[in-house]
């Protein structure tokens, strides 16, 4: 079986069984602020566990480039994590389903312009990956005193292609 993984544009239908997208395209839900600002409502199923809260924690990862050789995958049991990117630039987005306790085989998605994610909790997931300079996001994720981090060095990487 092949190693490699397209990349493909990340959309709600495709994401739906890891996480949520945060993106402010299309029309609002509801105008507020006196008719000044538009508001996308209530984007995230945030999940942050019988003893844990809610945390507002800054990133700055350093970028990646395609191909990108993929050789751990991490989930988060107790709670969900959103990213949302300070800038406009693409972030590389992998996620594997559940096989058993283990992660199985990746997927992967660029996001678009302004887009940010949910990961619900417990699904397997690649680091924080951008594909270009700053690689600052505001991180909502849980703050708590118990383990919250899994992670599974995969035996043989997987390489994540561009589309052609």
């Amino acid at each position: 079986m092949s190693r490699d993984i397209i990349a493909q544009p990340l959309t709600a239908e495709a994401f739906a069984p890891f996480g949520d997208i945060l993106d402010a395209s299309g029309t609002p839900d509801k105008i507020i602020n006196a008719g000044l600002c538009g508001r996308h409502h209530d984007l995230a199923q945030l999940d942050f566990g019988p003893q844990g809260r809610a945390g507002i924690s800054i990133f700055n990862a350093e970028p990646r480039s395609l191909p990108y050789e993929l050789t751990l995958l991490e989930r988060h049991p107790e709670g969900s994590q959103a990213f949302l990117p300070l800038t406009s630039h693409p972030f590389l987005v992998i996620v594997a389903p559940d096989a058993g306790d283990r992660p199985g085989r990746p997927l992967a998605f660029i996001t678009a312009p302004h887009q940010g994610i949910n990961l619900h909790r417990g699904t397997w997931h690649g680091v924080l990956t951008p594909l270009a300079t700053p690689g600052l996001f505001a991180v909502v994720d849980r703050i708590g005193d118990t383990q919250n981090l899994d992670e599974c060095p995969l035996e043989a990487p997987y390489t994540i292609k561009a589309r052609p």
